[in-house]
């Protein structure tokens, strides 16, 4: 095998994914993550459809995943006043498994921290291809070569912005903004949520913080500045009816809060030498539900086509990426801000109905799981 030491930056759910696969086929593995840990807790994440159950299989971590899954559980839609207008269905807003984000993360990094090396606290700052491999420098460690490099980094990929360029031209943003916010108090135990045109909040339940989705221009601000993330959500939020003055109250005393923007990767191609791009690094997902499953299939199938090409990268990537082009269509073509936060009071209502009608519901699951099994997997 050609290729054996690989540099993987990112430690959320893609990156230790695609450690656990190359490990298993062989390969040296250490993984780099900006963070100083795993991050607990975030939104519900899912799994739908008989790929991603492969998937899980064969990685043997679909037993513990049944195990661990907040369970689906329905959702009320609800006016000003607190009553209902309709119910989002468990099996649509949580797939066939759901889980947290950090409950799935600390299982795939139990599954591969023996295996592979994990430097947390650290960044990449330099990608240098040479005849030897690629040289990489980092923020605190020393530089170290590497046959290949991976960004399992997000749709902020720091990866992709050192191999193929600015975030700008890559990452197109798509009119909205997301929010996840860990709240203490106890805003019921049904999940619920309200919107007027343009917001959404949703409170409650067991599986997931508060969640925000707003329409919004673009705008400046440092995704790693709590209080400015506070102050974005205040404005936004501001004069909205419901529970929301109580909602916002608790935001201000937060500790942990997520903002970000619903935005869409577009790049033409995944790899660039001996650096590959995983899950929403290259196909980035805008709260469409399926990011998760991506990622975990890619890095099924990129690990697969490494070992399968004998750590030949440019025979694997180019296979991954015709594998996976395809598959991550829905990504490329999905925006679920206006869907989440509807623009206008009648758009609000259609929303609504999509939920009342049995054969709307009917056929929106069916799409999801069309777009969820869109692959035919090799067995490596």
């Amino acid at each position: 095998m050609k290729s054996t030491n690989v540099l993987i930056s990112g430690a959320s759910i893609g990156g230790p994914a695609l450690a656990y696969w190359l490990a298993r086929h062989g390969f040296k593995v250490t993984v780099v993550e900006k963070a100083g840990s795993l991050r607990p807790g975030g939104q519900a994440v899912d799994f739908k459809g008989e790929t991603h159950r492969t998937v899980l299989t064969r990685m043997g971590i679909l037993s513990d995943v049944r195990r661990l899954q907040t369970g689906g559980t329905d959702q009320e839609i609800v006016d000003a006043n607190g009553r209902r207008l309709a119910v989002i269905p468990g099996e649509f807003t949580g797939g066939d498994i759901e889980i947290r984000r950090g409950v799935l993360s600390t299982l795939l990094y139990e599954r591969t921290a023996s295996a592979c090396e994990y430097v947390f606290g650290d960044s990449i700052t330099s990608l240098t291809e040479t005849r030897e491999g690629v040289h990489v420098t980092f923020e605190r460690a020393a530089p170290r070569t590497f046959d290949l490099v991976i960004g399992a980094d997000g749709i902020h990929s720091n990866v992709r912005r050192l191999a193929f360029g600015p975030e700008p031209e890559f990452v197109k943003f798509l009119g909205h903004y997301y929010a996840l916010v860990e709240l203490d108090g106890d805003f019921g135990s049904m999940p619920r949520m309200y919107n007027e045109p343009g917001r959404m909040a949703a409170v409650g339940g067991p599986k997931a913080p508060a969640f925000f989705v707003f329409a919004s221009e673009q705008l400046d601000y440092d995704r790693y500045d709590v209080g400015q993330q506070k102050a974005i959500l205040a404005r936004a939020y501001a004069g909205m009816g419901w529970q929301i003055p109580a909602v916002m109250e608790a935001v201000r005393d937060a500790e942990d809060v997520y903002l970000d923007s619903l935005s869409q990767v577009r790049i033409d191609r995944y790899s660039q030498g001996r650096v590959v791009l995983l899950g929403d690094a290259a196909y980035g997902n805008t709260l469409g539900g399926f990011g998760t499953g991506l990622a975990v299939v890619g890095a099924y199938v990129l690990a697969g086509e490494l070992a399968a090409a004998g750590g030949d990268h440019r025979t694997a990537f180019a296979e991954y990426e015709r594998q996976m082009r395809g598959y991550a269509k829905v990504a490329k073509n999905g925006n679920a801000g206006p869907f989440l936060a509807p623009a206008t009071p009648a758009r609000l209502r259609m929303r609504n109905w999509t939920f009342k009608y049995s054969f709307l519901l009917g056929l929106m699951l069916k799409m999801t799981d069309k777009f969820a099994t869109d692959i035919k997997l090799k067995d490596y």
